[in-house]
C-alpha cells in the first residue's frame, strides 16, 4: 500500500531556539569549543549532535567554577544573579535569551523595582523550576509566586495588589481560567492587573497542529524526554486524535503502526530539529 508521509512545516525550533543554535554553531566553527549553561535546547539528540562538535553542556555550579571562558546563555534567559557570576569570573557571554523573554524579564523587573509600599504580589504563571521561570523569578530576588494551575492561588493574598505574567509557552486558556479565579476572589476594590505575556508562535502552534493531527491517520509526535513544551503539544494532538505516538526519535517508531495507516503526520515540539523530522519519514519508508 502506499503510504502519504508529511511533515508538519510549522513543526520544529521556534525563533528563539533558531537563533541559539546558529550562534553556538558560529562560534564553534571558529574555535571548536564553547561551554553553555543548562542544555541548549529540551532534545538529546539535537545537545549531541552540537556536543560532536564541541558544544560543553555545563551547569550553575559549573560556572561558578569557570573563569575566562566564553558561556551561552540559551533562549530560556537566566536570572540576574548568573551575569554577575559571570562578570566576577571574567566570563563571556555569548546572551542568546529569546527577545520574548527579555521583554518579559525587563517587565516584571519593573514591576518589582518600585517603593515596597507600592509593589503589588507578583504572580507567575508557570512551571516550578523551569529555566524561564527561574529567569523571571530572579529579576525579583525570588519573591515572586510561581503557580501552575488554579489550585495554587490559595499561596496569594488577594487582599493586596496583584500582578499576574505567564511563562511564554504557557496555554492561553490556563492563563485565562487563572486571570478568571483571581478575579472572582479578589476582595473589592483591590487591584489586580494581568499581562499576556505568552509567545503568539508558540500558543498558535496548538490550532495548527490539531488541523494536521485531524488529517492523518497515525501522527508521530517527536520531542525530547525533556520537552514540557513536547509534552503539551502531545496531549492537544492527541485529544484530537488518539492515535498519536510520542517518540524521541526514528528508533521508537514501532512497524505495526505503520502497517496499519495510509497517511502518516509527523510533528513536533518548538525544541524538535528538522533533520529529527526527516529521519522519522526517512525510517517509514524504509519499512
Amino acid at each position: 500500500m502506499d503510504k502519504h508521509v508529511e511533515i508538519d512545516a510549522d513543526s520544529g525550533f521556534c525563533f528563539g531556539v533558531v537563533t541559539a543554535i546558529r550562534k553556538a554553531e558560529e562560534e564553534l566553527t571558529q574555535t571548536g569549543s564553547l561551554y553553555c549553561l543548562g542544555d541548549i535546547v529540551h532534545n538529546s539528540d539535537e545537545v549531541q549532535r552540537l556536543s560532536d562538535k564541541g558544544l560543553k553542556i555545563i551547569t550553575h555550579e559549573d560556572l561558578s567554577r569557570l573563569h575566562n571562558v566564553k558561556v551561552l546563555l540559551r533562549a530560556h534567559g537566566e536570572p540576574p544573579s548568573t551575569y554577575k557570576t559571570a562578570e566576577s569570573n571574567g566570563i563571556e557571554i555569548i546572551d542568546a535569551t529569546c527577545p520574548v523573554v527579555l521583554r518579559l524579564q525587563q517587565r516584571i523587573k519593573a514591576s518589582f523595582d518600585v517603593d515596597p509600599s507600592e509593589r503589588p504580589q507578583i504572580v507567575i504563571y508557570g512551571k516550578k523550576g523551569h529555566a524561564e521561570v527561574n529567569g523571571l523569578v530572579g529579576q525579583t530576588h525570588g519573591e515572586a509566586i510561581v503557580i501552575e494551575n488554579t489550585d495554587e492561588l490559595d499561596k496569594v493574598d488577594f487582599n493586596r495588589p496583584i500582578a499576574l505574567y505567564s511563562q511564554t509557552t504557557k496555554s492561553l486558556t490556563g492563563f485565562k481560567e487563572v486571570i478568571e479565579e483571581i478575579s472572582r476572589r479578589m476582595a473589592p476594590g483591590v487591584r489586580f492587573e494581568s499581562y499576556d505575556t505568552i509567545c503568539r508562535r508558540v500558543s498558535n502552534r496548538v490550532e495548527n497542529l490539531q488541523k494536521f493531527a485531524t488529517s492523518h491517520d497515525l501522527v508521530l509526535f517527536v520531542a525530547g524526554k525533556k520537552s514540557s513544551n513536547g509534552k503539551v503539544l502531545y496531549a492537544h494532538c492527541k485529544e484530537v486524535n488518539p492515535n498519536t505516538r510520542l517518540i524521541a526519535n526514528a528508533e521508537e517508531i514501532e512497524k505495526d503502526w505503520i502497517d496499519k495507516a495510509a497517511s502518516i503526520g509527523i510533528c513536533g515540539a518548538t525544541s524538535t530539529p528538522r533533520w529529527l523530522m526527516e529521519d522519522v519519514r526517512w525510517k517509514i519508508l524504509s519499512l
